[in-house]
């Protein structure tokens, strides 16, 4: 696992794929993420063909 700071405006599941600010805390594979959103942690993906981040925060949530 890597540790991440990176702040950037990410597509949300909640909001049908808009975009909204986010904070990339950690890497945790190939292309696993983890998302702070809201003061909540959430899993995320990175599209490269879209150049964005996705965060799913419905189905997503880390509790650790």
């Amino acid at each position: 696992m890597e540790k991440m700071n990176l702040k950037t405006r990410a597509r949300i599941h909640s909001l049908a794929g808009e975009l909204a600010e986010v904070e990339i805390v950690e890497k945790r594979g190939d292309n696993e993420y983890v998302a702070l959103y809201n003061g909540k942690r959430f899993s995320a993906i990175f599209n490269p063909f879209a150049g964005c981040f996705y965060v799913d925060d419905i189905y997503g949530t880390i509790t650790e």
